[in-house]
Protein backbone atom coordinates (compact mmCIF):
# COMPACT_ATOMS: atom_id res chain seq x y z
CA UNK A 1 0.00 0.00 0.00
CA UNK A 2 1.35 3.42 -0.96
CA UNK A 3 2.03 6.16 1.56
CA UNK A 4 -0.19 8.35 -0.64
CA UNK A 5 -3.15 5.95 -0.84
CA UNK A 6 -6.42 6.98 0.82
CA UNK A 7 -6.42 5.97 4.50
CA UNK A 8 -7.91 7.02 7.83
CA UNK A 9 -5.13 5.33 9.80
CA UNK A 10 -2.86 7.48 11.94
CA UNK A 11 0.55 7.86 10.30
CA UNK A 12 3.35 7.32 12.82
CA UNK A 13 6.36 9.45 11.86
CA UNK A 14 9.89 9.52 13.26
CA UNK A 15 12.04 12.53 12.32
CA UNK A 16 15.80 12.02 12.45
CA UNK A 17 17.28 15.51 12.83
CA UNK A 18 20.97 16.04 12.11
CA UNK A 19 22.98 18.99 13.51
CA UNK A 20 23.26 22.10 11.31
CA UNK A 21 19.88 21.38 9.72
CA UNK A 22 17.54 24.22 8.82
CA UNK A 23 14.90 25.23 11.34
CA UNK A 24 12.58 25.97 8.41
CA UNK A 25 12.95 22.41 7.09
CA UNK A 26 12.01 21.04 10.51
CA UNK A 27 9.08 23.46 10.82
CA UNK A 28 7.84 22.61 7.31
CA UNK A 29 7.75 18.96 8.33
CA UNK A 30 6.23 19.37 11.80
CA UNK A 31 3.78 22.21 11.33
CA UNK A 32 1.99 20.76 8.31
CA UNK A 33 1.25 17.64 10.38
CA UNK A 34 0.24 19.74 13.40
CA UNK A 35 -2.12 21.87 11.31
CA UNK A 36 -3.70 18.79 9.74
CA UNK A 37 -4.39 17.34 13.20
CA UNK A 38 -5.81 20.62 14.53
CA UNK A 39 -8.09 21.31 11.58
CA UNK A 40 -9.37 17.73 11.25
CA UNK A 41 -9.73 17.34 15.04
CA UNK A 42 -8.24 13.90 14.60
CA UNK A 43 -4.84 12.39 15.20
CA UNK A 44 -3.90 11.94 11.56
CA UNK A 45 -0.20 12.15 12.40
CA UNK A 46 1.83 11.14 15.44
CA UNK A 47 5.47 12.13 15.48
CA UNK A 48 8.66 12.08 17.49
CA UNK A 49 11.95 13.86 16.89
CA UNK A 50 15.16 11.92 17.40
CA UNK A 51 18.88 12.60 17.12
CA UNK A 52 21.71 10.18 16.49
CA UNK A 53 23.16 10.44 20.01
CA UNK A 54 20.11 11.54 21.98
CA UNK A 55 21.69 14.96 22.56
CA UNK A 56 20.11 18.24 21.39
CA UNK A 57 20.74 19.02 17.73
CA UNK A 58 22.13 22.52 17.20
CA UNK A 59 20.59 23.86 14.00
CA UNK A 60 22.23 26.18 11.49
CA UNK A 61 20.54 29.17 13.18
CA UNK A 62 22.08 28.19 16.55
CA UNK A 63 18.81 26.92 18.07
CA UNK A 64 19.02 23.68 20.08
CA UNK A 65 16.27 21.13 19.44
CA UNK A 66 15.82 18.54 22.19
CA UNK A 67 14.89 15.06 20.95
CA UNK A 68 12.09 12.85 22.21
CA UNK A 69 14.34 9.80 22.04
CA UNK A 70 17.76 8.45 21.05
CA UNK A 71 17.90 7.04 17.53
CA UNK A 72 20.02 4.14 18.78
CA UNK A 73 17.02 2.90 20.77
CA UNK A 74 14.53 0.55 19.12
CA UNK A 75 12.55 2.64 16.62
CA UNK A 76 9.41 1.59 14.76
CA UNK A 77 6.74 3.38 12.80
CA UNK A 78 5.27 4.06 9.38
CA UNK A 79 7.51 6.83 8.06
CA UNK A 80 11.12 7.72 8.83
CA UNK A 81 12.22 11.20 7.67
CA UNK A 82 15.87 12.29 7.70
CA UNK A 83 16.46 16.06 7.82
CA UNK A 84 20.02 17.23 7.14
CA UNK A 85 21.90 20.19 5.68
CA UNK A 86 25.42 21.45 6.31
CA UNK A 87 28.09 18.98 7.36
CA UNK A 88 25.94 15.92 6.80
CA UNK A 89 29.04 13.84 5.93
CA UNK A 90 30.63 14.71 9.26
CA UNK A 91 27.48 14.03 11.27
CA UNK A 92 26.55 10.78 9.52
CA UNK A 93 29.75 8.73 9.37
CA UNK A 94 30.04 4.99 8.73
CA UNK A 95 29.03 3.90 12.23
CA UNK A 96 25.97 6.17 12.33
CA UNK A 97 25.03 5.14 8.80
CA UNK A 98 25.03 1.50 9.91
CA UNK A 99 22.61 2.39 12.73
CA UNK A 100 20.45 4.32 10.25
CA UNK A 101 20.20 1.30 7.92
CA UNK A 102 19.35 -1.00 10.82
CA UNK A 103 16.58 1.25 12.11
CA UNK A 104 15.21 2.04 8.64
CA UNK A 105 14.19 -1.62 8.27
CA UNK A 106 11.49 -0.96 10.88
CA UNK A 107 9.63 1.59 8.71
CA UNK A 108 7.35 1.12 5.71
CA UNK A 109 8.37 4.41 4.07
CA UNK A 110 11.48 6.60 4.16
CA UNK A 111 11.79 10.28 3.28
CA UNK A 112 14.56 12.84 3.12
CA UNK A 113 14.53 16.62 3.40
CA UNK A 114 17.27 18.74 1.80
CA UNK A 115 20.64 16.98 2.38
CA UNK A 116 18.86 14.00 3.88
CA UNK A 117 18.89 12.73 0.28
CA UNK A 118 22.63 12.16 0.64
CA UNK A 119 22.01 9.90 3.64
CA UNK A 120 19.48 7.79 1.73
CA UNK A 121 21.84 7.61 -1.25
CA UNK A 122 24.81 6.55 0.89
CA UNK A 123 22.61 3.88 2.48
CA UNK A 124 21.95 2.49 -1.00
CA UNK A 125 18.19 3.11 -0.98
CA UNK A 126 18.09 5.37 -4.03
CA UNK A 127 20.18 3.28 -6.41
CA UNK A 128 18.30 2.90 -9.70
CA UNK A 129 15.65 5.36 -8.49
CA UNK A 130 14.81 9.02 -9.07
CA UNK A 131 15.60 11.59 -6.38
CA UNK A 132 16.33 15.24 -5.73
CA UNK A 133 18.20 17.35 -3.19
CA UNK A 134 18.72 21.05 -2.59
CA UNK A 135 19.55 22.82 -5.85
CA UNK A 136 22.95 23.93 -4.51
CA UNK A 137 24.03 20.28 -4.37
CA UNK A 138 22.40 18.82 -7.47
CA UNK A 139 25.56 18.70 -9.59
CA UNK A 140 27.69 17.14 -6.83
CA UNK A 141 24.88 14.74 -5.94
CA UNK A 142 24.67 13.60 -9.57
CA UNK A 143 28.45 13.17 -9.77
CA UNK A 144 28.59 11.24 -6.49
CA UNK A 145 25.72 8.86 -7.32
CA UNK A 146 25.65 8.13 -11.07
CA UNK A 147 23.20 5.23 -10.51
CA UNK A 148 20.54 7.69 -9.30
CA UNK A 149 18.31 9.60 -11.73
CA UNK A 150 18.88 13.03 -10.17
CA UNK A 151 16.12 15.49 -10.99
CA UNK A 152 15.94 19.24 -10.22
CA UNK A 153 12.31 18.88 -9.06
CA UNK A 154 10.93 20.38 -5.87
CA UNK A 155 10.23 16.87 -4.60
CA UNK A 156 10.42 13.35 -5.99
CA UNK A 157 8.43 10.26 -4.98
CA UNK A 158 9.76 6.88 -6.09
CA UNK A 159 8.21 3.81 -4.53
CA UNK A 160 8.54 3.83 -0.73
CA UNK A 161 11.00 6.77 -0.82
CA UNK A 162 10.59 10.51 -1.21
CA UNK A 163 13.15 13.31 -1.35
CA UNK A 164 12.60 17.08 -1.19
CA UNK A 165 14.78 20.06 -2.08
CA UNK A 166 14.26 22.03 1.14
CA UNK A 167 11.70 23.75 3.35
CA UNK A 168 9.10 25.06 0.87
CA UNK A 169 9.19 21.87 -1.26
CA UNK A 170 8.60 19.90 1.96
CA UNK A 171 5.39 21.87 2.53
CA UNK A 172 4.42 21.00 -1.05
CA UNK A 173 5.17 17.31 -0.38
CA UNK A 174 3.10 17.24 2.81
CA UNK A 175 0.20 19.05 1.17
CA UNK A 176 0.28 16.37 -1.54
CA UNK A 177 0.36 13.69 1.15
CA UNK A 178 -2.59 15.23 3.02
CA UNK A 179 -4.52 15.71 -0.24
CA UNK A 180 -3.90 12.12 -1.37
CA UNK A 181 -4.26 10.34 1.96
CA UNK A 182 -7.02 12.32 3.64
CA UNK A 183 -8.79 14.91 1.47
CA UNK A 184 -8.30 17.76 -0.96
CA UNK A 185 -10.34 20.04 1.28
CA UNK A 186 -8.05 19.41 4.26
CA UNK A 187 -4.97 20.15 2.16
CA UNK A 188 -6.46 23.50 1.10
CA UNK A 189 -7.23 24.37 4.71
CA UNK A 190 -3.72 23.46 5.87
CA UNK A 191 -2.20 25.60 3.09
CA UNK A 192 -4.47 28.47 4.15
CA UNK A 193 -3.19 28.29 7.73
CA UNK A 194 0.25 29.25 6.43
CA UNK A 195 -1.10 31.68 3.81
CA UNK A 196 0.62 29.42 1.29
CA UNK A 197 -0.71 29.08 -2.24
CA UNK A 198 0.30 25.41 -2.50
CA UNK A 199 0.29 25.58 -6.30
CA UNK A 200 3.70 24.00 -6.92
CA UNK A 201 3.64 20.50 -8.40
CA UNK A 202 6.43 18.03 -7.72
CA UNK A 203 8.16 18.46 -11.07
CA UNK A 204 8.52 22.25 -10.97
CA UNK A 205 12.30 22.85 -11.11
CA UNK A 206 13.97 24.43 -8.10
CA UNK A 207 15.13 27.95 -9.07
CA UNK A 208 18.61 29.23 -8.26
CA UNK A 209 17.05 32.63 -7.56
CA UNK A 210 13.52 33.05 -6.20
CA UNK A 211 12.22 35.93 -8.30
CA UNK A 212 8.80 36.48 -6.72
CA UNK A 213 6.64 39.11 -8.42
CA UNK A 214 9.49 39.98 -10.79
CA UNK A 215 8.40 36.98 -12.88
CA UNK A 216 5.09 38.67 -13.69
CA UNK A 217 6.20 42.29 -13.84
CA UNK A 218 9.59 41.94 -15.58
CA UNK A 219 9.65 38.87 -17.83
CA UNK A 220 12.79 40.03 -19.68
CA UNK A 221 14.81 40.38 -16.47
CA UNK A 222 13.48 37.01 -15.30
CA UNK A 223 14.52 35.37 -18.58
CA UNK A 224 17.96 37.01 -18.37
CA UNK A 225 18.54 35.72 -14.84
CA UNK A 226 17.44 32.21 -15.82
CA UNK A 227 19.99 32.29 -18.66
CA UNK A 228 22.66 33.36 -16.19
CA UNK A 229 21.72 30.48 -13.89
CA UNK A 230 22.12 28.02 -16.74
CA UNK A 231 25.58 29.34 -17.61
CA UNK A 232 27.36 29.76 -14.27
CA UNK A 233 30.42 27.87 -15.52
CA UNK A 234 30.52 29.46 -18.98
CA UNK A 235 29.34 33.07 -18.52
CA UNK A 236 27.52 34.75 -21.38
CA UNK A 237 28.22 38.33 -22.41
CA UNK A 238 25.50 40.95 -22.00
CA UNK A 239 25.27 41.07 -25.80
CA UNK A 240 24.66 37.31 -26.01
CA UNK A 241 21.98 37.43 -23.34
CA UNK A 242 20.26 40.38 -25.01
CA UNK A 243 20.34 38.60 -28.39
CA UNK A 244 18.60 35.55 -26.91
CA UNK A 245 15.91 37.82 -25.46
CA UNK A 246 15.50 39.73 -28.76
CA UNK A 247 16.28 43.10 -27.21
CA UNK A 248 19.25 45.44 -27.43
CA UNK A 249 22.12 45.38 -24.93
CA UNK A 250 21.26 48.96 -24.00
CA UNK A 251 17.66 48.03 -23.18
CA UNK A 252 18.85 45.11 -21.03
CA UNK A 253 21.22 47.45 -19.18
CA UNK A 254 18.39 49.93 -18.58
CA UNK A 255 16.04 47.22 -17.29
CA UNK A 256 18.58 45.95 -14.77
CA UNK A 257 19.57 49.41 -13.57
CA UNK A 258 15.95 50.51 -13.21
CA UNK A 259 14.71 47.39 -11.38
CA UNK A 260 17.80 45.98 -9.62
CA UNK A 261 20.01 49.11 -9.42
CA UNK A 262 22.95 47.26 -10.95
CA UNK A 263 24.24 46.24 -14.37
CA UNK A 264 23.61 42.77 -15.87
CA UNK A 265 27.30 41.84 -15.62
CA UNK A 266 27.61 42.93 -11.99
CA UNK A 267 24.50 40.97 -11.12
CA UNK A 268 25.89 37.98 -13.03
CA UNK A 269 29.22 38.17 -11.17
CA UNK A 270 27.37 38.32 -7.84
CA UNK A 271 25.37 35.24 -8.84
CA UNK A 272 28.57 33.35 -9.71
CA UNK A 273 30.30 34.42 -6.49
CA UNK A 274 27.32 33.30 -4.42
CA UNK A 275 27.49 29.94 -6.19
CA UNK A 276 31.22 29.82 -5.41
CA UNK A 277 30.57 30.61 -1.75
CA UNK A 278 28.16 27.68 -1.50
CA UNK A 279 30.80 25.36 -2.99
CA UNK A 280 33.50 26.72 -0.67
CA UNK A 281 31.32 25.95 2.38
CA UNK A 282 29.34 22.95 1.25
CA UNK A 283 31.76 20.86 -0.80
CA UNK A 284 35.24 19.39 -0.60
CA UNK A 285 36.29 20.72 -4.01
CA UNK A 286 39.62 22.53 -4.21
CA UNK A 287 39.63 26.21 -5.12
CA UNK A 288 40.81 25.63 -8.68
CA UNK A 289 37.81 23.39 -9.37
CA UNK A 290 35.43 25.86 -7.76
CA UNK A 291 36.89 28.65 -9.89
CA UNK A 292 36.25 26.63 -13.07
CA UNK A 293 32.72 25.63 -12.01
CA UNK A 294 31.85 29.28 -11.41
CA UNK A 295 33.24 30.61 -14.67
CA UNK A 296 36.53 32.21 -13.60
CA UNK A 297 39.38 31.79 -16.06
CA UNK A 298 42.09 31.64 -13.41
CA UNK A 299 42.44 30.87 -9.71
CA UNK A 300 44.02 34.28 -9.15
CA UNK A 301 41.06 36.09 -10.70
CA UNK A 302 38.63 33.99 -8.67
CA UNK A 303 40.47 34.62 -5.38
CA UNK A 304 40.69 38.35 -6.09
CA UNK A 305 36.98 38.73 -6.87
CA UNK A 306 35.94 36.49 -3.98
CA UNK A 307 37.99 38.51 -1.49
CA UNK A 308 36.64 41.78 -2.88
CA UNK A 309 33.08 40.54 -2.32
CA UNK A 310 33.41 38.58 0.95
CA UNK A 311 36.46 40.31 2.54
CA UNK A 312 38.28 36.96 2.86
CA UNK A 313 40.00 34.71 0.34
CA UNK A 314 38.16 31.46 -0.50
CA UNK A 315 40.56 29.42 1.66
CA UNK A 316 40.26 31.86 4.57
CA UNK A 317 36.47 31.82 4.21
CA UNK A 318 36.33 28.02 4.36
CA UNK A 319 38.76 27.87 7.29
CA UNK A 320 36.89 30.58 9.24
CA UNK A 321 33.55 28.82 8.75
CA UNK A 322 34.79 25.41 9.90
CA UNK A 323 36.64 26.93 12.88
CA UNK A 324 33.31 28.44 14.00
CA UNK A 325 31.38 25.19 13.51
CA UNK A 326 33.92 22.65 14.77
Amino acid sequence: MSLFATSDATLKVLILLLPQSSLMSLAATLDTMRAANRISRRRLFEWQVTTLDGEPATLSCGQNIYPDKNFDQECRGDLLICIAAFGHQKHMQAQQLSVFKRQAKNFHYIGAVESGSWILARAGYLRGRSATTHWEDLEDFRDSFPAINVRPDRYVIDGKYFTTGGAAPTIDLFLHLIRSRFSHTLALEVASVFIYDGKHSADVPQPLVSLGTLQETQPKITAAIRLMEQHIDTPLSTTKIAQQLYISSRNLELLFRRQLTTSPQRYYKRLRLQAARRLVLGSEHNMQEIAVRCGFNSLAAFSREFKRFFQLSPLQYRSHYFDQNS
